[in-house]
C-alpha cells in the first residue's frame, strides 16, 4: 500500500522483487476521473517501466474505446470488462504472460477489486492512491478510505 499515485512508484522496488510484468488497473491508476488523456508523469512512469517489465492493462471499464486508445499510445496489450475480482479474465492475462503468478504485480487504486483480484491468485499487489489530471496523487479519496476502513474493520492487516 502507497500513499502515492503510480507515477511516483519506484519501478527499483518492483526489479529488486523479481517482478517480470505488470498488470495495471486503468480508471483512477492510469487515468483520472473523467479523463481520457494520460497525464505526462504517467506515461514516462510507463515508458521507463516498458523499458524493463511486461505491462498489460486490465479494466473493468467495459470502454474499449477508452480503454485502447491509451493502450495504443504505448503499443501495450489489454482487456476491458475484466470482472474484477472474478479470477478468469486475469487467468488469462497470466496464462499469456506465461509467468508464475510471484513474478507478476498487479497495480491498482481499489481494494476490492484490483488488490483482491490479485491476491486471489497469488499475485505480488501494489495498492496506490488514486491519480489526479496532472499525474499526482488525488488528495481526497473517500471511496478508497472507506474500502481501506472497511478492510481494517474485518480484519485485515494491510501492509505498506
Amino acid at each position: 500500500m502507497l500513499d502515492t499515485s503510480l507515477a511516483q512508484l519506484p519501478l527499483e522496488r518492483l526489479y529488486q522483487g523479481q517482478i517480470k510484468a505488470l498488470i495495471l488497473d486503468v480508471d483512477r491508476t492510469l487515468l483520472p476521473r473523467h479523463r481520457s488523456e494520460l497525464p505526462a508523469a504517467m506515461e514516462q512512469w510507463l515508458r521507463a517501466a516498458q523499458q524493463q517489465l511486461r505491462v498489460h492493462l486490465f479494466s473493468n471499464n467495459p470502454s474499449r474505446r477508452r480503454i485502447g486508445a491509451v493502450a495504443r499510445q504505448l503499443d501495450l496489450p489489454f482487456t476491458t470488462s475484466a470482472g474484477k475480482p472474478r479470477r478468469s479474465a486475469l487467468r488469462k492475462v497470466l496464462a499469456e504472460l506465461g509467468l508464475p503468478p510471484h513474478q507478476v504485480a498487479m497495480v491498482g487504486d481499489r481494494l476490492f477489486t484490483d488488490v483482491l483480484a490479485g491476491n486471489r491468485l497469488g499475485l505480488f499487489t501494489v495498492l496506490v492512491k488514486p491519480v489526479d489530471p496532472l499525474g499526482q496523487t488525488c488528495k481526497r479519496d473517500r471511496l478508497q478510505r472507506a474500502e481501506l476502513g472497511l478492510a481494517r474493520w474485518m480484519g485485515a492487516s494491510l501492509g505498506r
